[in-house]
């Protein structure tokens, strides 16, 4: 069988890579970026969604957030309906540093998808849902302690 999730794994430290290069002048590092993303593309959203939605852990996704905040790239408010709720916004800093990273992300996909037919596109992205489908519903049951049988 073809390892597949090899060559997801190499493209994806690949492209994070590159992208924690390039955006070490704008004082975003080890994948920050997709948190600034997350949140500039989800205004108000909560840090907990933020890890559901790029598959980390909490204390994870807490570094990360507590160094853009710091950076000056988000900002943490208080909830109205809710006291412990602290939701997530983008700074101007943020606003400003969002069509950069869109930037990036168009470049990338267009020179990792080079090559291809548009129907081979849409196929490789249909078939990519399925397997990120898979996969995180595979995350959330061993998330909750539960154990793989292999």
């Amino acid at each position: 069988m073809v390892d597949i999730l090899r060559s997801i794994g190499v493209i994806a430290r690949s492209l994070d890579s590159i992208s924690n290069i390039e955006f070490k002048q704008y004082d975003l590092t080890k994948g920050q970026y997709i948190y600034l993303a997350r949140i500039y593309e989800n205004p108000g959203i909560i840090q907990e969604k933020v890890a559901e939605m790029i598959k980390v852990d909490r204390t994870t996704a807490a570094r990360a957030i507590k160094k853009l905040e710091n950076n000056g790239f988000i900002v943490r408010k208080q909830a109205p309906d809710n006291k412990k709720e602290k939701k997530l916004y983008v700074t101007k800093k943020g606003e400003e540093t969002y069509p950069i990273l869109s930037r990036e992300e168009n470049y990338s996909n267009e020179i990792a998808l080079s090559g291809l037919s548009n129907s081979q596109k849409e196929q490789v992205f249909e078939l990519l849902e399925v397997v990120e489908k898979n996969i995180s519903e595979n995350w959330e049951y061993v998330k909750k302690g539960n154990k793989r049988v292999y």
